[in-house]
């Protein structure tokens, strides 16, 4: 057991003599306004109930200044001695300290520096902080202690709630964009018998009731598809997605991914929608469409280009894909030129479509900075994608990528359930021959499929992804709200 500090004892000992006065841990408190806001109400409104936690506070011989604070806001409030009484003007300077929680009561008025402040004809002690804040100058700024102490990094920076706000905000507004054109949100499960959806390693678990290995989900996708079998014409989810695999700053094993499927469209359709959706709700989050990303100002009003596979990896390592068309001659040429690719799975062990996705994340992904839209993706990349019809060795199919980073992924959906088939059964052999991130056999979905599907368009988002881009800050962890971290040893530290 850690020795407490001795703000921590003389914290602890408050708590008795408050125990004296009043309940320290009451049950609630009885607010008309929310912080943010009592701010905009105008001087002379009455009878306004706040509460927060006391961030702020200037204790003096008979007026004292506070701050209270929510995720939302700020405000000040004056404590005078002839508008509470001697008695509870003492309690107050004597028991409050920074961190503790506070109900008040009063008036609003406008200090002479412009600070809009309730002044308080009652107050209410509402909980004890045992622990004091942080230095209030310097908050806390190490990433490692934000990420565990969350909790204590949104109290004492704005840039932090701020950004959890934006967060927020930003996926109320794609629920209303999508919702007012008639689509319906669904829940689908987290606990799946096969690892389906995307291409990715699985974690497992076992299921005691029912006796059986399960898997946690890696995509909604095939439960969404069967929705729309099932009628649901336009649906999507915000799916807590689970894949196994390496952690950086852009990737992490836990994350929220949007995904949405409409009857009827194709992939180009998608691509007007995605373009549209995002702008709007870019504007009404952000203010405008012209955001700084790491140094560099992207406007997103213009017109988004679209650039094939084929064209990017030519363009910047100039390998012709069409010419190097199969896994021996491209792990070849790679080896060839020395090009050092990165991947849990031994190379020689993956696919052509993976090797060409791995090259392309080498090479040209990172340059890649305003709003481009990445098509003709190779078919082997694509197990649920359709084949084009001009070109069956490539999917209608793109991907959105924005300062290096692939924000959206999207498919005309392969809806024939014979080639669905065929493409699951090269997926398992690969799988089985050692890359772990290759889809196994569903035969439950290809049941689903076998009742009949329209023709489908499907994307998926990674919100975690895109606000790390649109809130422009180095790690994705910077937009979790509780990463998972190693645990720390409490009787070492």
């Amino acid at each position: 057991m850690r020795e407490l500090t001795e703000q921590e004892i003389v914290r602890r000992e408050k708590i008795e003599k408050i125990s004296e006065v009043c309940n320290p841990y009451p049950e609630r408190f009885e607010i008309t306004h929310e912080i943010k806001d009592a701010k905009n109400l105008d001087d002379g409104t009455s009878n306004v109930s706040v509460a927060g936690r006391i961030v702020l506070m200037r204790k003096m011989g008979k007026l004292s200044f506070l701050t209270i604070r929510d995720v939302e806001g700020d405000i000040q409030i004056s404590i005078k001695v002839d508008m509470v009484g001697e008695e509870k003007y003492k309690f107050f300077k004597d028991n409050f300290d920074l961190g503790d929680f506070i109900g008040v009561t009063g008036e609003i008025f406008t200090t002479h520096t412009g600070e809009k402040t309730v002044r308080a004809d009652e107050f209410v002690f509402l909980g004890k902080a045992l622990k004091p804040l942080p230095d209030k100058f310097h908050g806390l700024v190490d990433s490692e202690l934000c990420y565990r102490n969350r909790y204590v990094d949104l109290i004492m920076n704005e840039d932090t709630r701020d950004r959890f706000r934006k967060k927020y905000e930003f996926i109320k507004e794609i629920r209303r964009y999508l919702e007012d054109r008639n689509y319906i949100e669904v829940e689908t499960p987290v606990l799946i018998n096969k690892p389906s959806g995307a291409l990715a390693k699985p974690f497992t678990a076992h299921h005691n009731a029912l006796d059986i290995d399960v898997y946690l989900r890696i995509a909604p996708e095939t439960y969404l598809k069967r929705a729309v079998v099932g009628g649901f014409n336009k649906v999507f989810e915000f799916a807590r997605c689970f894949r196994n695999e390496g952690m950086d700053s852009t990737h992490l094993q836990d994350f929220t991914m949007l995904e949405c499927y409409c009857s009827y469209y194709n992939y180009k359709d998608n691509m007007i929608l995605i373009e549209d959706m995002l702008k709007t709700v870019i504007k009404k989050v952000f203010g405008g469409l012209t955001i700084t990303i790491d140094g560099k100002e992207i406007d997103f009003s213009k017109k988004w280009e679209t650039v094939s596979f084929r064209e990017l990896i030519i363009k910047y390592i100039d390998i012709d894909i069409n010419e190097y068309n199969t896994k021996e001659k491209l792990l070849d040429v790679i080896k060839e030129r020395h090009i050092e690719l990165e991947s849990e799975t031994d190379i020689g062990l993956l696919g052509f479509g993976n090797l060409v996705d791995l090259l392309y994340k080498k090479v040209a992904r990172p340059m890649m900075i305003e709003p481009v839209f990445l098509v003709d993706h190779p078919i082997e990349l694509s197990p649920l994608a359709r084949a084009n019809d001009d070109n069956p060795g490539i999917t209608d199919r793109f991907q959105l990528v924005i300062n290096g980073a692939e924000i959206v992924n999207a498919y005309s959906e392969l809806v024939d359930p014979a080639e669905q088939m065929k493409r699951l059964e090269e997926q398992a052999k690969l799988n089985s021959e050692g890359d772990e991130e290759a889809m196994v056999m569903d035969h439950d979905y290809i049941e689903a499929m076998e009742y009949g599907m329209p023709p489908i368009s499907g994307w998926g988002m990674g919100i975690d992804r895109v606000m790390q881009v649109l809130t422009d800050v180095p790690n994705i962890k910077d937009n979790i709200l509780f990463p998972l971290l190693r645990p720390i040893d409490h009787k070492e530290n």
